[in-house]
């Protein structure tokens, strides 16, 4: 198990947590029939709503729905088919299961905090993930689509940075759903909500911008939902220009504060009244 490192806090804590990382990205590599099926599932829905996005574009007079063109477009399901598993806004229950089992207690006794432990081992997912299942949609994409080629220099290190917020983004909100437990005991209600909202109201099956405007500002700035594949997505296919670009990426940032903050605080307030199932 991973201790705090004697060479001091800061440096002893980074190892932990890198630690941690590692043993994250470990876990999920012994799942590679999983890892192939997962990729092939995510690269045929791919073609499918690809199709569907350049029909809506043929059909819109100008042929650029919500800002996009034919490329855009391609460009926003492809590679938002590969952050999909990377970004991975569906499927974890593990703080839930543990919570209504009352094997959390466990968690509460080791030297890190479940929040910092959990955040650790999806950051590890998450990497093994975009190792593994995001080129291989990209790449079917770009053989049977033409997809847009960022022109601007700091597109793809905007792209880089908004890809791991909103990883961060989303593990936040998945921990506050599945924290839910701690005073409902069963939390299928509240993830069941969080996989319906999360999808349609964070970009997956559709562009956010192809609703009307004022309903996806309030969406942007009242909800993380957006930041969670939205604006990687519009980041990479440059929807925008480069000020609104980093602007996006900003709010990506406060998102990502409000959402772990949140976190923390409702890890917090649950250890003062939990009570462990079984004694």
């Amino acid at each position: 198990m991973p201790t705090i490192s004697r060479i001091g806090p800061f440096r002893g804590s980074t190892t932990t947590f890198g630690a941690l990382i590692g043993s994250g990205f470990r876990r999920y590599a012994t799942y590679r029939q999983a890892t192939i099926a997962g990729t092939f599932t995510n690269t045929v829905f791919g073609f499918l709503r690809c199709y569907v996005l350049l029909a809506v574009a043929a059909s819109t007079a100008g042929g650029q729905p919500g800002g996009y063109d034919a490329r855009q477009l391609a460009t926003y399901v492809w590679v938002g088919q590969g952050l999909l598993s990377v970004i991975g806004i569906w499927g974890w229950t593990e703080l839930a299961d543990r919570i209504r089992s009352g094997d959390i207690a466990a968690d509460l006794l080791r030297p890190v905090s479940p929040l910092v432990a959990y955040l650790a081992a999806d950051l590890g997912r998450a990497l093994y993930a975009m190792l593994t299942r995001f080129g291989p949609p990209l790449v079917a994409g770009a053989i049977f689509f033409p997809l847009h080629t960022p022109v601007r220099w700091q597109t793809v290190p905007l792209f880089a940075i908004s890809a791991v917020l909103a990883v961060t983004i989303c593990f936040g909100c998945r921990y506050l759903v599945n924290a839910t437990a701690y005073w409902l005991q069963d939390a299928r209600g509240p993830i069941t909500f969080w996989t319906l909202c999360s999808g349609v109201l964070g970009g997956l099956y559709f562009p956010l911008r192809l609703l009307p405007e004022e309903f996806t500002v309030a969406l942007w700035v009242a909800t993380p939902l957006p930041s969670l594949l939205q604006t990687p997505l519009d980041v990479i296919s440059e929807r925008d220009g480069p000020a609104l670009q980093a602007g996006l990426v900003a709010l990506q940032v406060v998102w990502a504060v409000v959402t772990l903050g949140l976190a923390a605080w409702v890890q917090r307030r649950a250890e003062r009244r939990l009570v462990v199932q079984g004694g």
